[in-house]
């Protein structure tokens, strides 16, 4: 396959490939990870729901912060990368994103509105999340004070990410980066939270990152505000003091909880209602946060109604 002469590596859901010398093809599969491990269930069209939602905030987020999207049609893609083959081509529709190449930034970018998953554990144990101190008395899924960032060092390969204070972030970028992507970060949760409210959904939190051209100049790259890298709840629904409903992967970790697994590789098969479930609940993110229909993305590779 003449992909595989320009393969760069696989993430646990993107495969990265590489296009000449200054772009990346980001490819999202339809893989799914919980609990920092790949399953062997794909979820069907996932890869193209998180495609498009970030094709959606790029474009939304653009006065905010510059990011890596150049194009999305598989016809940018170079012959010698694809081979021609009109089955690669059509594989790539709704799921490829050609982006400028870039020096990831080492630090996974988290702003937190409410108090919820590892959040709350850690506010539990310690009355603070990633060094930030909160007030006394909070329950899990209230909304906090203010937004706030907190952080994770990306951790090599294999390894489960690990949440850092922000002084961790200002020794592995120094002061001025770490205040510029903490100031972007929290920015961005700002617009995408206000956006989901108009739309009825709470963005409980997000996961963004960075990376660096080769001028020195900071973009937004990989994925942004997708139910794999963010909390979505039902406004509808929200009662704080406990866990709530959500349109992203926590339906299959609640799921996997419940399971005799131990969280190390390989993980179990998942069953088809839940399959079916989390396709469902992502693709009624997609359409009730950018209100385009999901069967037209699809069908034509634009976001419209």
């Amino acid at each position: 396959m003449p992909l595989a002469d320009a393969f760069v590596r696989s993430g646990k859901v993107r495969d990265l490939y590489r296009v000449g010398s200054d772009r990346l093809l980001l490819v999202a599969s339809d893989r799914l990870s919980a609990f920092d491990v790949v399953l062997p269930t794909p979820i069907p069209d996932k890869g193209r729901v998180l495609t498009g939602l970030s094709r959606f905030w790029f474009r939304e987020t653009a006065s905010i912060v510059p990011n890596h999207l150049l194009s999305t049609d598989p016809a940018d893609v170079p012959d010698d990368i694809t081979g021609g083959d009109p089955a690669v081509v059509a594989d790539l529709r709704g799921r490829m994103m050609l982006g400028r190449l870039a020096e990831v930034i080492p630090v996974e970018c988290v702003a937190r509105g409410y108090l919820s998953g590892s959040g709350w554990v850690e506010y539990q144990a310690t009355g603070a999340v990633c060094g930030v101190p909160l007030p006394a008395g909070l329950r899990e899924s209230d909304r906090l004070p203010e937004p706030i960032f907190t952080p994770a060092w990306k951790a090599p390969q294999g390894q489960h990410d690990e949440n850092v204070a922000f002084e961790r972030v200002i020794e592995l970028v120094g002061e001025a980066r770490a205040e510029q992507v903490r100031g972007i970060t929290l920015a961005l949760y700002r617009h995408g939270a206000a956006v989901c409210e108009r739309a009825g959904i709470i963005l409980a939190d997000t996961k963004v990152e960075f990376g660096v051209l080769p001028d020195g100049s900071l973009v937004l790259i990989d994925e942004v505000m997708t139910p794999d890298s963010s909390r979505f709840w039902d406004a509808a629904a929200y009662a704080p003091g406990r866990a709530q409903a959500s349109y992203d992967k926590q339906f299959v970790r609640d799921w996997l909880l419940a399971q005799p697994w131990d969280r190390t590789p390989p993980g179990p098969e998942l069953p088809e209602a839940v399959v079916h479930g989390t396709r469902d609940r992502y693709i009624e993110a997609f359409e009730r946060i950018t209100g385009a229909s999901f069967a037209r993305y699809l069908q034509e590779d634009v976001i419209a109604r």
